[in-house]
């Protein structure tokens, strides 16, 4: 077994939890700050009174929080107690000049910051099975293995320099494209719904074609089924996420304007008390009220 590393977990939300929970069971000693204690507890982490007790003489801090503003206040908490030389894996999906705003805030502390949003929601999350798109150091990498056996079935590393944010760079792009497929899964159900077509049918037509797809199955089986929480990847996340993309695009030149719209449809559907649900809830957007 790798020799225990001392970890702090700054945030226990959906994708929080899952990873704190798995570093405890890999026998790590795990310390998680959370705004509400009790979720934080359920990961059978000690839990920290506040983010300076979770990370104080930590070998590793994991950052998985809302958005960036929230990353810059926590850490600007547990600032007075980050040990110099530690890593900071910032696994929050935020924004590129987030991401540099962050890295400068490792560097004043000295703590070796690494860029490194995940691919995957809350089933491969509880499974240890995430993809970490990293970007950072490479000397003191091999710290890092442990913590990523417990929470991740593959890393790429995109670089040494997490301030560029190559890892948050292809997070982006990674999430533009599940989120677009989202829409047009839960819009085709709406719409068979509408025109009295047996969604059944479509399936039947596209059935091992280069049309067809698990996702596809996976997200309108959860509107089907009426299994819409809890969720694996909340209304209200993906619609700060499609925002980012969005402005990311926007700051390079390109215009998204089906992102823009998805946006718009997750805001509708959180607007109708959706926001907690899984994003195919997105499927209430579509009806006109």
């Amino acid at each position: 077994m790798t020799d225990e590393l001392t970890v702090g977990v700054l945030g226990a939300g959906i994708m929080g939890a899952a990873m704190a929970g798995n570093l405890v069971r890999a026998g790590h000693a795990v310390r998680v700050w959370n705004r509400s204690p009790d979720k934080a507890a359920a990961t059978g982490a000690t839990v920290a009174d506040t983010p300076a007790d979770a990370v104080r003489d930590a070998d590793v801090i994991i950052t998985m929080l809302y958005d960036g503003a929230t990353v810059r206040d926590v850490i600007g908490r547990a600032a007075p107690a980050l040990r110099p030389g530690a890593a900071w894996l910032q696994t929050t999906t935020v924004g590129l000049a987030d991401t540099a705003g962050l890295a400068e805030v490792a560097a004043e502390h000295r703590v070796a910051f690494y860029d490194a949003p995940v691919l995957g929601t809350r089933q491969p999350a509880e499974a240890g099975q995430l993809t970490v798109l990293a970007a950072g150091p490479q000397t003191g990498r091999e710290r890092l293995t442990a913590v990523f056996d417990a929470i991740a079935a593959r890393v790429v590393w995109l670089g040494e320099d997490g301030a560029r944010g190559d890892g948050t760079r292809l997070k982006l792009v990674a999430n533009s494209w599940v989120l677009t497929v989202t829409h047009g899964a839960v819009e085709m159900l709406a719409l068979a719904g509408a025109l009295g077509v047996d969604p059944d049918r479509f399936f039947a037509v596209i059935e091992g074609g280069p049309l067809d797809m698990g996702y596809l199955h996976a997200k309108t089986d959860l509107v089907r089924q009426g299994r819409l929480s809890p969720a694996s990847f909340a209304v209200e996340t993906a619609e700060k996420d499609a925002r980012l993309i969005v402005a990311a695009g926007e700051d390079h030149g390109v215009r998204l304007d089906v992102l823009a719209a998805g946006a718009e449809r997750f805001r509708r559907a959180a607007a109708q008390g959706h926001g907690d649900e899984d994003m195919a809830a997105s499927y209430h957007a579509s009806f006109v009220p």
